[in-house]
């Protein structure tokens, strides 16, 4: 995925894929989502968890990245292109989600990490399916972009900024991240250049993390509910996934500025 970027217009076919990729980013958040599935607003769930919740998601949650940061690390790499298994992930999301949902906020820095590692492995095989190579230090580190990606934005009309915005915000403490482990090969917890970006990403990942717990605390469908929140789960971050990777593979061919460039213009014009 290194090839000089290609001067010139984007094809049909390009300009169809960059339109997926923006339908998929420009989606309502996972709030919204979640919302609509247990049937009641989400406050409803946050007045049923403890006082000490918001602590206990933070932690768990920044927790869950820094081992996903190490799988990335120690074991994603280049496997030959082929579709994502995307269902068989959800499944795994979701026996995952229903045995912690079992148990309610207190198996969360037990069941997170878990799930968040299944998504990781989702992310990846998504980035995989769209030509990246997960050898490079670069890629890896695009896939724990993607869990700072399509927090709980209810405009539709923002959210066709928020991912360039990400994005940005994102930029130094990826590239920070992406020069430290290059030199060192190992994950650190206390290099500034690590602990930066996962703060950066965790920063946006507590906050979808704290939408899936309240939507587990509204009694909806019992134990199932875990199940089906935590597909749903995952399916936000797949959806984040294919959208992110569609674009980077078309970056690599044209640019940035040049994607970017086409990208807004969609939302003025329809294909």
């Amino acid at each position: 995925m290194n090839r000089p970027p290609v001067i010139g217009p984007l094809s049909r076919t390009e300009m169809r894929d960059l339109a997926r990729a923006k339908s998929l980013l420009d989606r309502p958040g996972l709030a919204m989502r979640l919302a609509n599935c247990v049937g009641a607003p989400l406050e409803k769930g946050f007045a049923l968890l403890p006082g000490n919740w918001n602590h206990v998601v933070n932690k768990a949650a920044h927790s869950a990245l820094l081992k996903a940061l190490g799988v990335a690390v120690a074991t994603l790499g280049q496997r030959p292109r082929r579709r994502s298994r995307d269902f068989l992930h959800k499944i795994l999301a979701g026996t995952s989600g229903g045995i912690g949902g079992a148990f309610g906020l207190a198996a969360l820095p037990v069941e997170l990490p878990i799930s968040t590692t299944i998504m990781l492995r989702s992310i990846a095989d998504v980035a995989r399916s769209e030509g990246h190579d997960l050898s490079n230090i670069d890629a890896k580190l695009a896939c724990l972009e993607v869990f700072a990606l399509g927090g709980d934005e209810h405009n539709p009309a923002a959210a066709q900024s928020a991912y360039w915005a990400t994005r940005a915000t994102m930029s130094q403490a990826l590239s920070e991240a992406a020069s430290y482990l290059a030199r060192k090969g190992v994950v650190r917890e206390t290099a500034p250049a690590i602990a930066r970006f996962i703060a950066q990403i965790a920063g946006r990942f507590g906050a979808i993390v704290s939408e899936e717990v309240a939507a587990k605390a509204v009694p909806v469908l019992g134990a199932a509910g875990g199940w089906i929140i935590n597909v749903m789960f995952i399916s936000h971050f797949q959806d984040m996934a294919r959208g992110h990777f569609i674009v980077k593979r078309l970056e690599a061919l044209h640019g940035q500025e040049r994607i970017r460039a086409a990208y807004e213009q969609l939302a003025l014009t329809r294909l």
